[in-house]
């Protein structure tokens, strides 16, 4: 008689930990998972978010969806580390669950070009070269160059694969 060994795989990412994470508003629970570009938005969000409530004091919307914003990356740290595991085990519905494949390529040098200018501006604002206040009121030109480099990519993927 043979002695069978089962051996239980160990989810990759756990659903619970990156839940708790995602309470955490600047993108932990998302990098945890391994979504860098994600943690990356989120991390751009949560600036714009804390900067309109330090600028528009009257009333409770962006506070409000400052708490939506917590929720909302709850559960999709949650959905995410659960579409991971069943990517790792193969589950066929993995790639529907999952969306689509990590956007960072390793060799694109759009991110540390990013990240260099970013720093640099950084700087600038710290010798008082450019003014903070200033500098607050352009964030979302990082939203917008974050999306104009996911198109790109998308676009440059769908005519590598025709």
């Amino acid at each position: 008689m043979e002695d069978k060994t089962i051996v239980v795989q160990r989810p990759v990412k756990s659903p619970g930990f990156a839940g708790f994470l995602g309470i955490f508003p600047f993108g932990v629970g998302a990098f945890y998972n391994g979504q860098r570009a994600k943690a990356l938005l989120y991390l751009v969000v949560f600036a714009g978010l804390i900067n309109a409530m330090d600028k528009h004091t009257s009333g409770a919307f962006v506070p409000l969806l400052f708490t939506g914003f917590i929720f909302f990356q709850f559960f999709d740290n949650i959905q995410s580390a659960k579409a991971i595991n069943a990517a790792a085990a193969n589950l066929p519905q993995a790639e529907a669950a999952l969306g689509t494949e990590e956007i960072m390529t390793s060799g694109s040098i759009f991110w540390g070009a990013f990240l260099i200018v970013l720093g640099v501006v950084l700087i600038l604002a710290n010798f008082e070269v450019v003014a903070y206040d200033t500098l607050a009121d352009f964030w979302p030109v990082a939203v917008i160059v974050i999306g104009l480099k996911l198109v790109y990519d998308s676009v440059a993927k769908s005519k590598k694969s025709n």
